[in-house]
């Protein structure tokens, strides 16, 4: 009967499907029929409808099915009910189905009503109802079919087709749910049920842990934090995010193994022995460095072996090193009282580069008790006076020469080699010692005369011994002669003290006089020229004259003074009382500059007679100790660009680029340097780069600005090629004109604006940044013009400011048009590969360049604008930035694209053809045409072919109000050129 063959092909598909018992890992059985072996005590109603049969797999294990085959009775409700399943924490579950369906039409005689399909139901309920059934508490789940069904040919070769289906159940709310199956007249056999549920698994990543989580529903994801493991630390607060499919999704965050243990296997363990880390991070631990050692387990840092150091900036990952070695190889070199000392470098150094080198100097004397001479030397240091150069102390390169030591005396040299650990080993210092003995020298200049008493005929001079004499002074020369008769006529005396009398001088006249002392050793060098006058004939009068007269004197100067200071105080008073008027307020700056209130005018740094005055007024003096350099990002011609923070009391840390001056610099150099910080100072607008202020009183001398994160915007771009909306474009560029307008009201001209000299900023706003006046343009040797005044940046540099020096805002407007296409271009370099040669050609000839890919035509046109030849036709910087806001606040206008396939980079164009917009279609050149001047004259005007177009003639165009010569000229050739564009394809109009 068809019980038993329904009962008999149920065995045989168990035997055959090994796919019957694989289960996902993410997932949690809350029922699986098959795990009993014993009868699963369901409840069947009516009795005779459900019926539970036992069976074995291909293991031979005891498994329950169900099945039903009541076809040949009519009005079929047989239900099938499950134990009470608690839900544990899911509130999503899935009923997975196995079954086998016999085929309707195989059943031969059938009388009932014959079904291929069965119902699915739940009741949920928070406790177990035993017994307790009713029907229509059930909650239809789904009508389940079978994809595939059995006929009676099956059955002989034994060849069941099984099905499954899962269905998804939820949310649930209560403790637990019952599954019901209701047959209405099918002949089949439920082969297994299992009911489970998802979970995303306890897992481990990026070093924290992930416990079991359950998805709440089905349509939002579960955020898990991580617990970071042992021996880590958060970097970022590491989450995740569970799935209703039971997947982790979105790893956030991070830890980080702390010092001494490093990432292994999900867990961070310590640094076997020999190895160390000493920072946190992620980062395998590193082998000790040579000369130190780590024997525990989890070292920070490794220990140095004996007699081997490391300094306290030395990084963790360097070698421990020891002091250097003694010079070698000393030798010197005397001159008189002067040395000079040169040697070699250590054989060992240490390993370590920071050599440096000292020289200390002993004056030395070689006595005994008895004053006879002995092998025993008695040293003292030498006197403050002894001249080295470069220095004594902290020497970069192996020579000194050592001057102003005494004449036949002995001295003793000792030279140190140094390095960072030195300090740290005092006893296994080492140096080289040289003994010499200086030759007999000539005494030193004599640097001090005064003038004790004067008369008609005579004057009385004395002067101080020579700072070095060099040995005992025999007498001294003097020379001196009338100082109109400029030595050709001259006296020599000589005296053996510090004073002499010169008489049988002329009255009334002035003389000129030199001295030099004399040694064993020969004359030293003349003094400096000192002048004196003898007294005139007149001034000889009695003593009694002489005080009278000096009493008259003296009354008629306190007299002036008293005058003088009356005249201050009235003239200060007076000052005060007109300065209280509103209308008479004046700011007044260094170096004669005024300004009026409310009014900002630039300042030109270099006409002020000391170009530190104008840094110290327009910059703020820092202090070097409120920055802390990070890393080098470049160099600048002057020296290295960096980025720091800066630290100012009581205000908040802030991210700063810093612009040094490297060190042997010029005079000259450090005025160039510090004259752009002399210029941004005086700026304060959001579009220009604020200075933050200046270090000159210590070394190395900075420029401290705001730090922009993008860098240079032609480099930015360049490495976001076609990234932006063309109104993120334009809204930089409206920056920039912003900037630019600023600038121009200042009174400030530029001279080099161009995309490498547009810094922006982490919210893409350009800011317009180095004013130097005298710097390196690029590295390109033909980027620069050289003529008599300096250098020019060709590609950006109007035509009048490259022939003739002319540079005002108008010049600039024509660099920003270059800007405008760099940006627009994407960073592309102006003129492409055309040597500066054949730009300035070019350009003189009406070359223009073309618009770049996907340029909306309306910024093609300011570029055109700005490139106007003449100069006072380019537009302001008020109205570029009046444009710009215009098409921002309409961005459809930026959808119109300017046609690149009629201007030809390598070709040079008509300047006419600028001024009228290349076309490629009648409508498009309608629209061009309705933009010329002659607009109102196209309203209204419509044309049917291209051909229609090409046949109209001046006349023509007169008739319907084009009376303009030009106009009807570009008109006519635009035509043509159409006319061409559309048999031929596309040509310049």
């Amino acid at each position: 009967n068809s019980d038993s063959l329904t009962r008999h092909s149920y065995v045989v598909f168990v035997f055959f499907s090994p796919f019957f018992f694989f289960f996902s890992p993410t997932t949690v059985n809350l029922l699986d029929s098959k795990a009993s072996q014993g009868e699963l005590g369901w409840i069947s109603y009516p009795s005779h409808g459900w019926e539970e049969i036992s069976g074995v797999d291909e293991h031979y294990t005891p498994i329950r099915t169900f099945q039903v085959c009541n076809v040949m009775e009519y009005s079929q409700n047989n239900w099938l009910r499950t134990n009470w399943i608690p839900r544990q924490s899911a509130q999503k579950i899935y009923v997975e189905l196995k079954f086998t369906l016999r085929d309707c039409n195989s059943i031969p005689l059938v009388l009932g009503t014959c079904k291929e399909t069965f119902n699915l139901l739940y009741l949920e309920t928070d406790d177990d109802q035993g017994s307790h059934f009713r029907e229509h508490q059930f909650s239809k789940i789904d009508t389940i079919a079978a994809d595939e069904s059995f006929t009676q040919t099956d059955l002989g070769d034994r060849i069941l087709k099984l099905n499954t289906e899962v269905r998804e159940v939820g949310p649930l709310t209560k403790k637990g749910f019952y599954l019901a199956f209701q047959d209405v007249g099918a002949c089949v056999a439920l082969v297994s049920v299992r009911v489970y549920f998802k979970k995303c698994p306890y897992t481990v990543r990026n070093l924290a842990t992930f416990p079991d989580t359950v998805p709440m529903d089905s349509h939002s994801l579960v955020e898990v934090k991580g617990l970071c493991v042992n021996h880590s630390k958060e970097e970022e607060p590491p989450r995740m995010y569970c799935s209703t499919e039971g997947e982790w999704l979105v790893p956030i965050g991070k830890c980080l193994c702390n010092p001494g243990y490093e990432e292994r296997s999900n867990t961070c363990q310590m640094c076997r022995a020999g190895f160390y880390k000493s920072a946190l991070g992620n980062l395998e631990c590193s082998k000790c460095p040579p000369h130190s050692f780590s024997h525990h387990e989890g070292s920070l840092h490794c220990g140095c072996e004996k007699n081997f150091f490391r300094a306290e900036g030395d990084p963790a990952s360097m070698a421990c090193t020891r002091p250097p070695s003694a010079p070698r190889n000393v030798i010197s070199s005397i001159n008189e009282t002067s040395v000079i000392l040169d040697w070699s470098w250590p054989e060992d150094t240490g390993g370590r580069r920071d050599v440096t080198f000292t020289v200390l100097c002993k004056r030395c004397r070689g006595v005994t008790a008895n004053g006879s001479n002995s092998g025993t030397q008695r040293c003292e240091p030498c006197r403050s006076n002894v001249r080295f150069l470069p220095r004594a102390a902290g020497l970069h390169n192996t020579t000194v020469t050592v001057g102003d030591l005494l004449a036949h005396t002995n001295y003793t040299f000792e030279i140190e080699a140094l390095n960072g650990v030195s300090a740290l080993a005092p006893k296994m210092r080492q140096y080289a010692a040289v003994t010499i003995t200086t030759n007999q020298a000539a005494p030193s200049p004599v640097t001090v005369i005064r003038k004790e008493k004067t008369s008609r005929n005579s004057v009385s001079l004395s002067w101080q011994e020579p700072e070095r004499p060099n040995g005992i002074i025999l007498d001294y020369e003097i020379k001196y002669y009338e100082k109109e008769e400029q030595e050709t006529s001259y006296t020599i005396l000589r005296a053996r003290g510090c004073n002499v009398t010169l008489n049988g001088l002329k009255s009334n006249t002035a003389y000129l006089l030199q001295i030099r002392a004399r040694t064993a050793a020969g004359y030293g060098a003349s003094s400096p020229t000192f002048q004196f006058e003898t007294s005139p004939d007149s001034f000889s009068i009695s003593s009694e004259s002489s005080q009278v007269v000096l009493i008259a004197i003296s009354a008629a100067v306190a007299i002036i003074l008293l005058t003088v200071l009356l005249y201050v105080l009235i003239g200060r008073f007076c000052c005060r009382s007109k300065s209280k008027h509103p209308d008479e307020k004046r700011l007044h700056f260094g170096n004669g500059h005024l300004r009026l209130p409310g009014i900002r005018t630039y300042v030109d740094p270099h006409t002020y007679e000391d170009p530190s005055q104008a840094v110290h007024e327009f910059a703020k003096e820092l202090d070097a100790s409120c920055i802390a350099i990070d890393k080098v990002v470049g160099a600048g011609e002057f020296g290295e660009v960096c980025s720091g923070r800066l630290k100012l009391p009581s205000k908040k840390e802030i991210c700063v680029a810093i612009k040094t001056l490297k060190g042997g610099y010029t005079d000259k150099q450090r005025r160039d340097f510090l004259a752009e910080a002399s210029i941004m100072g005086q700026f304060d607008h959001p579009n220009i780069i604020r200075l933050e202020g200046v270090v000159t009183r210590s070394k190395p001398v900075m420029i401290v600005t705001e730090y922009m994160e993008n860098g240079s915007l032609d480099s930015f771009l360049r490495k976001h090629d076609a990234q932006f909306t063309g109104i993120q474009l334009v809204g930089m560029l409206r920056g920039i004109a912003s900037g630019m307008k600023y600038l121009s009201d200042m009174g400030y001209v530029h001279r080099d604006l161009a995309a490498r000299n547009i810094l922006v900023n982490s919210n893409l706003v350009c800011k317009v940044s180095d004013f130097g006046l005298s710097r390196v343009l690029e590295d390109d040797p033909e980027a620069a013009y050289t003529t008599r005044g300096g250098k020019i940046p060709i590609r950006w540099t109007a035509p009048e400011a490259i022939a003739y020096r002319k540079f005002t805002s108008a010049s600039d407007a024509w660099s920003y048009g270059i800007v405008l296409w760099e940006v627009m271009s994407y960073g592309e370099r102006p003129y492409w590969e055309m040597s500066n040669q054949d730009v300035i050609k070019a350009v003189d000839e009406g070359y223009r360049l073309p618009p770049p890919m996907d340029c909306p035509a309306t910024l093609y046109q300011l570029m055109l604008d700005c490139w106007q030849k003449e100069r006072n036709n380019r537009p302001k910087f008020e109205q570029i930035v009046s444009i710009l806001d215009k098409l921002i606040r309409n961005p459809g206008s930026l959808k119109i694209t300017a046609n690149t396939t009629s201007r030809p980079a390598n070709l040079l164009l008509d300047r006419s053809s600028s001024e009228v917009p290349s076309m490629g279609t009648m409508g498009d050149w309608m629209d061009g045409m309705r933009t010329l001047p002659c607009k109102e004259a196209f309203s209204g005007v419509s044309y049917s072919s291209c051909d229609t177009l090409a046949k109209t003639s001046t006349e023509d165009l007169k008739k319907v109000g084009v009376t303009i010569v030009g106009p009807q000229k570009k008109i006519v050739s635009s035509l043509k050129a159409l006319d061409s564009h559309t048999k031929n394809g596309p040509v310049p109009v």
